[in-house]
């Protein structure tokens, strides 16, 4: 019987490593790897929402595309509640902070549209309410499929369970503005199986999100990355020589990084519309070294595969840390073998001066990363913050070769397309 890889054409691979002595090469404060300071005097792009994780519209290739000459840009969203007595202190002051904090229960997808690639216009909700089959939408991709204005929003639908689906609607434009129509028809594609990709019931703190299918510049198929967890029994996995990778002497202690066990999955579709998939071995495996790799995504340039994800602080194992914002690998063809860019695998951090101030960093074609503002201190102790739940700054940043280096810095949200459709 063919495998599974030997089937839709790709060569059977095994999962590269990013091994604990990768990540010991992490150096915070790197200032060719640190994000730039955010100013505690940041603007909001809406005071009635919060927003996180920002989803360019882009095509197959991954090319952020605007349409008719409108930028568009799809984001996690919750409403903000300054007048809900839950949310108010003991003196009757709004605690912003326990409300961003419990905006994952009641994420939703909205959408907004610029001219400019900046100053975003509120749109609204992708999908009316009762659309979604779960009671939370969690980041993916839209996917500009035609001139025809069709888009292909994949995205993770959560509580019960953690499904990866997708809904076709279609985007319209006025000159005065951008609607989304359709979107109401969602289909689930696949969950984790339990034998490749670990499931809830293996491990309470599993994660399986992020789709992000895209065209393979070589083989022309369609695939798909997203997060997951290396399937197995919560406490069961084995940090052995090879996810220890070569460490000097008195670091061969792992502790308790058997707990970690994040990985980036793949998966192959069956068909050209991207309505069945087979979910693939892990592309990348952090057995020992981290429990998330969120949002993975490509940046095909020169060749090569540039693989980039996101994680945190306090996902790293024991023995091991780093700061939040994104990681990167490379390699030569789809399946690899990978190897951690800048020899560790750090591509753009938070400085340690402002630890949680920026997050779920996107990293596009032309070299311009985006992501949103988390916390940002407004004191020099560092204990009074401000709660941003708004778009950061935008970073410019050149890849050469295994190396990444930090060049410029953009206005907030800056997130201009690559090419523009013109609908028929």
């Amino acid at each position: 019987m063919k495998t599974t890889t030997e089937k839709f054409g790709a060569a059977p691979h095994q999962p590269s490593l990013w091994t604990r002595a990768d990540a010991l090469k992490v150096r915070a404060d790197d200032p060719t790897t640190t994000q730039p300071l955010v100013s505690a005097d940041f603007p909001v792009l809406n005071n009635d929402v919060f927003i996180w994780d920002t989803m360019p519209l882009r095509d197959l290739d991954g090319n952020v595309t605007s349409v008719d000459g409108w930028s568009v840009i799809f984001t996690l969203t919750a409403d903000r509640h300054p007048n809900d007595p839950q949310y108010l202190d003991e003196d009757g002051n709004y605690d912003i902070l326990r409300d961003w904090n419990d905006r994952h229960g009641r994420a939703k997808m909205y959408y907004w549209f610029s001219r400019t690639g900046k100053n975003w216009e509120f749109g609204g909700r992708v999908m009316a309410e009762g659309v979604s089959p779960t009671a939370r939408e969690w980041a993916g991709t839209p996917i500009l499929l035609n001139d025809r204005g069709e888009v292909d929003l994949y995205y993770t639908a959560v509580t019960p369970g953690a499904t990866i689906v997708k809904v076709r609607g279609r985007v319209v434009t006025t000159e005065h503005g951008v609607s989304m129509v359709g979107f109401e028809k969602v289909k689930p594609l696949f969950e984790a199986d339990g034998k490749m990709y670990q499931t809830e019931a293996q491990n309470a703190f599993w994660g399986f999100r992020d789709p992000w299918p895209f065209r393979d510049p070589k083989d022309g198929k369609l695939y798909m990355l997203f997060e997951g967890n290396v399937a197995g029994e919560r406490g069961s996995h084995k940090v052995g020589e090879a996810e220890i990778g070569d460490v000097p002497p008195g670091y061969e202690d792992v502790g308790n990084s058997r707990f970690q066990t994040a990985c980036v999955g793949i998966a192959v579709a069956r068909d050209a519309d991207g309505d069945d998939w087979e979910m693939l071995p892990p592309l990348l495996t952090a057995v020992g070294v981290n429990d998330q790799t969120e949002r993975p995504h490509f940046v095909f340039q020169d060749g090569k595969y540039y693989l980039f994800t996101i994680s945190h602080t306090f996902t790293y194992a024991d023995g091991v840390t780093g700061p939040d914002g994104v990681y990167g690998f490379v390699a030569d063809s789809l399946f690899g073998p990978y190897v951690p860019l800048n020899g560790s695998g750090l591509v753009l951090g938070n400085p340690s001066s402002q630890p949680f101030q920026t997050y779920s960093h996107y990293v596009m074609p032309n070299g311009l990363v985006t992501s949103f503002i988390d916390s940002v201190p407004t004191d020099e102790t560092g204990t009074q913050i401000r709660v941003g739940g708004t778009e950061a700054p935008t970073v410019g940043m050149k890849i050469k070769g295994l190396q990444t280096f930090v060049v410029a810095e953009y206005d907030y949200g800056y997130i201009p397309p690559m090419l523009d459709v013109t609908l028929k």
